[in-house]
Protein backbone atom coordinates (compact mmCIF):
# COMPACT_ATOMS: atom_id res chain seq x y z
CA UNK A 1 0.00 0.00 0.00
CA UNK A 2 1.55 3.63 -1.33
CA UNK A 3 2.20 5.75 1.97
CA UNK A 4 0.10 8.85 2.57
CA UNK A 5 1.56 12.16 1.97
CA UNK A 6 0.60 13.35 5.32
CA UNK A 7 -0.02 11.64 8.93
CA UNK A 8 -2.17 13.46 11.25
CA UNK A 9 -1.26 12.71 14.72
CA UNK A 10 -4.09 13.15 17.44
CA UNK A 11 -3.72 12.14 20.81
CA UNK A 12 -7.90 12.31 22.71
CA UNK A 13 -8.59 11.61 25.78
CA UNK A 14 -12.62 11.93 26.50
CA UNK A 15 -12.84 14.03 23.32
CA UNK A 16 -16.19 12.23 22.10
CA UNK A 17 -18.45 15.73 22.19
CA UNK A 18 -15.35 17.29 20.30
CA UNK A 19 -13.33 14.74 17.87
CA UNK A 20 -16.29 14.38 15.17
CA UNK A 21 -16.11 17.82 14.19
CA UNK A 22 -12.59 17.94 14.04
CA UNK A 23 -12.14 14.94 11.92
CA UNK A 24 -14.66 16.35 9.69
CA UNK A 25 -12.17 19.49 9.48
CA UNK A 26 -9.83 17.00 8.10
CA UNK A 27 -12.15 15.31 5.89
CA UNK A 28 -12.69 18.69 4.08
CA UNK A 29 -8.94 19.12 3.05
CA UNK A 30 -8.62 20.08 -0.51
CA UNK A 31 -5.23 17.40 -0.50
CA UNK A 32 -6.72 14.30 0.76
CA UNK A 33 -3.55 12.72 0.67
CA UNK A 34 -3.23 11.67 4.60
CA UNK A 35 -3.79 9.26 7.37
CA UNK A 36 -5.52 10.53 10.77
CA UNK A 37 -3.65 8.44 13.92
CA UNK A 38 -6.24 8.87 16.61
CA UNK A 39 -4.33 8.01 19.77
CA UNK A 40 -7.06 6.73 22.70
CA UNK A 41 -5.52 7.32 25.75
CA UNK A 42 -8.00 5.12 27.87
CA UNK A 43 -10.98 7.50 27.58
CA UNK A 44 -14.28 6.48 29.90
CA UNK A 45 -16.43 7.99 27.25
CA UNK A 46 -17.56 6.78 23.62
CA UNK A 47 -14.54 7.96 21.95
CA UNK A 48 -12.89 5.05 21.00
CA UNK A 49 -16.38 3.25 19.91
CA UNK A 50 -16.59 6.78 18.04
CA UNK A 51 -13.96 6.60 15.86
CA UNK A 52 -13.41 3.29 15.53
CA UNK A 53 -16.99 3.73 13.58
CA UNK A 54 -15.67 6.40 11.75
CA UNK A 55 -16.46 5.96 7.93
CA UNK A 56 -13.53 7.54 6.77
CA UNK A 57 -10.62 4.86 6.13
CA UNK A 58 -8.05 7.61 6.35
CA UNK A 59 -8.92 7.43 10.10
CA UNK A 60 -7.23 5.40 12.18
CA UNK A 61 -7.74 4.53 16.12
CA UNK A 62 -5.06 3.09 18.24
CA UNK A 63 -4.85 2.65 21.67
CA UNK A 64 -2.60 2.81 24.80
CA UNK A 65 -2.60 -0.06 27.02
CA UNK A 66 -2.73 2.25 30.21
CA UNK A 67 -3.77 6.42 30.36
CA UNK A 68 0.09 7.73 29.67
CA UNK A 69 -1.07 11.35 28.85
CA UNK A 70 -1.00 13.12 25.32
CA UNK A 71 3.20 13.34 24.95
CA UNK A 72 3.32 9.55 24.86
CA UNK A 73 -0.09 9.03 23.04
CA UNK A 74 1.12 11.84 20.41
CA UNK A 75 4.20 9.63 20.22
CA UNK A 76 3.37 6.38 19.70
CA UNK A 77 1.09 8.26 16.33
CA UNK A 78 4.35 9.21 15.49
CA UNK A 79 6.04 6.09 15.54
CA UNK A 80 3.51 4.30 13.58
CA UNK A 81 3.24 7.64 10.86
CA UNK A 82 3.96 6.73 7.45
CA UNK A 83 3.39 10.53 6.01
CA UNK A 84 6.06 12.75 4.38
CA UNK A 85 4.64 15.21 6.45
CA UNK A 86 3.71 15.07 9.94
CA UNK A 87 0.76 17.30 11.27
CA UNK A 88 0.06 18.32 14.65
CA UNK A 89 -3.77 18.02 15.89
CA UNK A 90 -5.50 18.03 18.82
CA UNK A 91 -8.79 16.55 19.00
CA UNK A 92 -11.19 19.63 19.93
CA UNK A 93 -9.18 22.37 17.37
CA UNK A 94 -10.34 22.48 13.75
CA UNK A 95 -8.86 23.34 10.22
CA UNK A 96 -9.51 25.28 7.38
CA UNK A 97 -9.96 23.48 4.00
CA UNK A 98 -6.69 24.71 2.78
CA UNK A 99 -4.59 24.11 5.49
CA UNK A 100 -2.78 20.70 4.48
CA UNK A 101 -2.38 22.67 0.56
CA UNK A 102 -1.08 25.78 1.93
CA UNK A 103 1.56 23.75 4.24
CA UNK A 104 3.03 21.24 2.16
CA UNK A 105 3.26 23.98 -0.99
CA UNK A 106 5.20 25.53 1.52
CA UNK A 107 7.64 23.24 2.30
CA UNK A 108 7.85 21.71 -1.12
CA UNK A 109 9.16 25.43 -1.89
CA UNK A 110 11.16 25.93 1.37
CA UNK A 111 13.62 23.00 1.95
CA UNK A 112 15.41 24.45 4.62
CA UNK A 113 12.34 24.68 6.44
CA UNK A 114 11.75 21.53 8.76
CA UNK A 115 8.05 23.35 10.45
CA UNK A 116 6.39 25.56 9.05
CA UNK A 117 2.45 26.57 11.49
CA UNK A 118 0.03 28.85 10.37
CA UNK A 119 -2.03 31.63 12.30
CA UNK A 120 -5.02 30.96 14.35
CA UNK A 121 -7.93 31.93 15.16
CA UNK A 122 -9.56 31.63 18.95
CA UNK A 123 -13.00 30.04 19.25
CA UNK A 124 -14.20 30.62 23.20
CA UNK A 125 -18.16 29.85 23.67
CA UNK A 126 -19.06 29.94 20.55
CA UNK A 127 -17.34 33.50 19.24
CA UNK A 128 -14.55 33.38 16.87
CA UNK A 129 -11.65 35.83 17.28
CA UNK A 130 -8.22 36.37 16.59
CA UNK A 131 -5.19 35.36 18.33
CA UNK A 132 -2.74 37.73 19.82
CA UNK A 133 0.10 36.10 17.86
CA UNK A 134 1.72 38.50 15.49
CA UNK A 135 -0.18 39.57 11.71
CA UNK A 136 3.12 39.60 10.28
CA UNK A 137 5.92 36.54 10.33
CA UNK A 138 8.87 36.14 8.93
CA UNK A 139 11.12 32.76 9.78
CA UNK A 140 13.58 35.07 11.36
CA UNK A 141 10.92 36.41 13.78
CA UNK A 142 9.63 32.84 14.58
CA UNK A 143 12.84 31.77 15.52
CA UNK A 144 13.98 34.76 17.31
CA UNK A 145 10.30 34.76 19.57
CA UNK A 146 11.18 31.26 20.12
CA UNK A 147 14.06 32.43 22.26
CA UNK A 148 11.30 33.98 24.95
CA UNK A 149 7.87 32.82 23.93
CA UNK A 150 5.94 30.38 22.19
CA UNK A 151 5.32 31.76 18.83
CA UNK A 152 3.27 28.80 17.09
CA UNK A 153 -0.08 26.84 18.02
CA UNK A 154 0.46 23.18 17.90
CA UNK A 155 -2.57 22.09 16.48
CA UNK A 156 -1.23 24.16 13.22
CA UNK A 157 2.04 22.50 13.07
CA UNK A 158 3.43 20.47 9.90
CA UNK A 159 6.69 18.90 10.28
CA UNK A 160 8.79 17.36 8.04
CA UNK A 161 8.33 13.66 8.72
CA UNK A 162 12.45 12.60 8.24
CA UNK A 163 13.00 15.55 11.28
CA UNK A 164 10.37 14.25 13.06
CA UNK A 165 11.48 11.11 12.98
CA UNK A 166 14.86 12.26 14.27
CA UNK A 167 14.41 12.86 17.32
CA UNK A 168 14.19 10.28 19.44
CA UNK A 169 11.60 10.75 21.71
CA UNK A 170 9.60 13.13 19.49
CA UNK A 171 8.44 15.16 22.04
CA UNK A 172 10.02 14.32 25.58
CA UNK A 173 7.68 13.04 29.08
CA UNK A 174 9.10 15.20 31.12
CA UNK A 175 8.18 18.19 29.50
CA UNK A 176 5.15 17.89 29.70
CA UNK A 177 2.61 20.95 28.81
CA UNK A 178 5.09 22.64 27.20
CA UNK A 179 6.49 19.59 25.03
CA UNK A 180 5.21 21.46 21.79
CA UNK A 181 7.95 24.37 22.98
CA UNK A 182 10.53 21.84 23.96
CA UNK A 183 9.90 20.06 20.76
CA UNK A 184 10.53 23.64 18.55
CA UNK A 185 13.68 24.19 20.38
CA UNK A 186 14.82 20.84 19.12
CA UNK A 187 14.41 21.15 15.42
CA UNK A 188 15.91 24.10 15.13
CA UNK A 189 19.54 22.45 14.72
CA UNK A 190 17.62 20.25 11.99
CA UNK A 191 16.63 23.65 9.94
CA UNK A 192 14.02 26.70 10.18
CA UNK A 193 10.91 27.22 11.24
CA UNK A 194 8.10 29.18 9.80
CA UNK A 195 4.56 30.29 10.01
CA UNK A 196 2.06 30.57 7.57
CA UNK A 197 0.51 34.09 8.72
CA UNK A 198 -3.31 32.92 7.43
CA UNK A 199 -5.26 31.59 9.80
CA UNK A 200 -5.47 28.31 8.76
CA UNK A 201 -6.33 26.63 12.40
CA UNK A 202 -9.14 27.28 14.58
CA UNK A 203 -8.01 27.06 18.61
CA UNK A 204 -10.40 25.95 20.73
CA UNK A 205 -10.52 27.73 24.48
CA UNK A 206 -12.84 26.25 26.89
CA UNK A 207 -12.80 25.51 31.03
CA UNK A 208 -11.37 22.17 30.51
CA UNK A 209 -8.18 23.22 27.95
CA UNK A 210 -4.61 21.62 29.11
CA UNK A 211 -3.71 25.32 29.43
CA UNK A 212 -5.96 26.50 31.88
CA UNK A 213 -5.63 23.58 34.05
CA UNK A 214 -1.99 22.70 34.49
CA UNK A 215 -0.42 26.55 34.18
CA UNK A 216 2.31 26.01 36.92
CA UNK A 217 3.40 23.05 35.67
CA UNK A 218 3.41 24.16 31.77
CA UNK A 219 5.49 27.59 33.21
CA UNK A 220 7.95 25.53 35.13
CA UNK A 221 8.78 23.49 32.62
CA UNK A 222 8.77 26.16 29.79
CA UNK A 223 11.45 27.77 31.96
CA UNK A 224 13.46 24.28 32.14
CA UNK A 225 13.58 24.24 28.46
CA UNK A 226 14.59 28.12 28.25
CA UNK A 227 17.13 28.03 30.81
CA UNK A 228 18.78 24.69 28.97
CA UNK A 229 18.65 26.94 25.66
CA UNK A 230 20.14 29.83 26.60
CA UNK A 231 22.93 28.49 29.21
CA UNK A 232 25.88 28.64 26.54
CA UNK A 233 24.92 32.99 26.33
CA UNK A 234 23.74 33.58 29.62
CA UNK A 235 25.73 31.23 31.90
CA UNK A 236 24.60 30.82 35.45
CA UNK A 237 21.82 33.66 34.86
CA UNK A 238 20.13 31.42 32.03
CA UNK A 239 18.19 29.64 35.34
CA UNK A 240 16.73 32.75 36.74
CA UNK A 241 15.99 34.30 33.56
CA UNK A 242 13.94 31.36 32.34
CA UNK A 243 12.26 31.84 35.14
CA UNK A 244 11.22 35.21 34.37
CA UNK A 245 11.14 35.07 30.78
CA UNK A 246 8.32 32.12 31.45
CA UNK A 247 6.71 34.46 34.46
CA UNK A 248 6.42 37.65 32.76
CA UNK A 249 7.31 37.64 28.97
CA UNK A 250 4.86 34.22 28.48
CA UNK A 251 3.04 34.23 31.39
CA UNK A 252 2.39 37.62 31.76
CA UNK A 253 2.67 37.83 35.58
CA UNK A 254 3.93 41.94 36.92
CA UNK A 255 7.20 41.86 37.59
CA UNK A 256 7.99 42.27 41.16
CA UNK A 257 10.57 45.56 41.47
CA UNK A 258 12.54 47.48 39.11
CA UNK A 259 15.92 45.50 39.82
CA UNK A 260 13.81 42.18 38.46
CA UNK A 261 13.29 44.33 35.44
CA UNK A 262 16.22 45.62 35.12
CA UNK A 263 17.78 41.58 35.12
CA UNK A 264 14.75 40.86 32.26
CA UNK A 265 16.08 43.73 30.08
CA UNK A 266 19.40 42.72 30.32
CA UNK A 267 18.88 39.02 29.36
CA UNK A 268 16.82 39.56 26.40
CA UNK A 269 18.84 42.37 24.94
CA UNK A 270 21.97 40.12 25.26
CA UNK A 271 19.88 37.03 23.87
CA UNK A 272 19.08 39.40 21.01
CA UNK A 273 22.03 40.60 20.16
CA UNK A 274 23.41 36.91 20.33
CA UNK A 275 20.80 36.03 18.06
CA UNK A 276 21.27 38.83 15.55
CA UNK A 277 25.19 38.16 15.52
CA UNK A 278 24.80 34.53 14.60
CA UNK A 279 21.93 34.44 12.40
CA UNK A 280 22.38 37.79 10.47
CA UNK A 281 18.92 38.36 9.39
CA UNK A 282 17.80 40.92 6.89
CA UNK A 283 16.73 44.31 7.45
CA UNK A 284 13.12 43.43 6.93
CA UNK A 285 13.55 40.27 9.62
CA UNK A 286 15.52 42.96 11.82
CA UNK A 287 12.24 45.84 11.79
CA UNK A 288 10.41 43.07 12.92
CA UNK A 289 12.22 41.27 15.62
CA UNK A 290 12.95 45.18 16.98
CA UNK A 291 9.58 46.04 16.71
CA UNK A 292 7.71 42.93 18.38
CA UNK A 293 10.19 42.50 21.38
CA UNK A 294 9.84 46.52 22.25
CA UNK A 295 5.74 45.95 21.86
CA UNK A 296 6.51 42.84 24.71
CA UNK A 297 8.60 44.77 26.56
CA UNK A 298 6.05 47.86 26.79
CA UNK A 299 3.51 44.44 27.60
CA UNK A 300 5.47 43.94 30.99
CA UNK A 301 5.61 47.47 31.50
CA UNK A 302 2.07 47.97 31.60
CA UNK A 303 1.40 44.65 33.23
CA UNK A 304 3.83 46.26 36.22
CA UNK A 305 2.66 49.36 36.15
CA UNK A 306 -1.20 48.58 36.43
CA UNK A 307 -0.10 45.92 39.16
CA UNK A 308 1.83 48.56 41.08
CA UNK A 309 4.87 46.61 41.87
CA UNK A 310 6.40 49.56 39.04
CA UNK A 311 6.34 52.92 38.55
CA UNK A 312 6.87 54.39 35.32
CA UNK A 313 10.22 55.73 36.69
CA UNK A 314 11.04 52.30 36.98
CA UNK A 315 10.18 51.45 33.65
CA UNK A 316 11.88 54.29 31.94
CA UNK A 317 15.15 53.57 33.81
CA UNK A 318 15.16 49.70 33.10
CA UNK A 319 14.25 49.96 29.12
CA UNK A 320 16.87 48.49 27.33
CA UNK A 321 18.04 51.39 24.65
CA UNK A 322 17.31 49.61 21.56
CA UNK A 323 13.66 48.32 22.66
CA UNK A 324 11.85 51.91 23.23
CA UNK A 325 8.63 51.65 24.00
CA UNK A 326 6.50 49.34 21.91
CA UNK A 327 2.88 49.52 20.69
CA UNK A 328 2.89 51.51 23.93
CA UNK A 329 3.87 55.69 24.22
CA UNK A 330 4.85 57.64 27.14
CA UNK A 331 0.91 58.33 28.22
CA UNK A 332 -0.40 54.66 28.00
CA UNK A 333 2.79 54.18 30.26
CA UNK A 334 1.51 57.24 32.14
CA UNK A 335 -1.87 55.94 32.12
CA UNK A 336 -0.58 52.57 33.51
CA UNK A 337 1.18 54.02 36.25
CA UNK A 338 -1.84 55.97 37.44
CA UNK A 339 -3.68 52.97 38.10
CA UNK A 340 -0.87 51.36 39.94
CA UNK A 341 -0.61 54.59 41.78
CA UNK A 342 -4.00 54.34 42.78
CA UNK A 343 -3.91 50.16 43.91
CA UNK A 344 -0.51 51.14 46.09
CA UNK A 345 -2.72 54.22 48.29
CA UNK A 346 -5.83 51.82 48.63
CA UNK A 347 -3.42 49.27 49.90
CA UNK A 348 -1.35 51.65 51.72
CA UNK A 349 1.99 50.76 49.69
CA UNK A 350 2.84 53.75 48.43
CA UNK A 351 6.07 54.52 47.47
Amino acid sequence: MTAPLISVVMPTWNGAALIGETLNSVAAQTLGDFEVLVVDDCSTDETRDLVSAWPDRRVRLLTMERNGGPVLARNRAVAEACGRFIVGLDHDDLCSPHRFARQVAFLDKHPEVVLVGTQADYLCEGVVSPSGYPAVTTPALIEWLTAIENPLVWSSTMIRGDAARALTPFTRPEIVYAEDFDLYHRLLPLGRLARLDEPLVTYRQHPGGVSRRFTTIMRSNAARVLAAAHAPVLGDEAEPVGQFISAHVMGGEPVPDRATLIRLGSAIGALQRHFITTRSPSADDLRLIRWETAARWARIGRAGLRAGTLTVPDVLAARPDHLGLGYAGLDALLWSGAIGGLRRARSGGGR
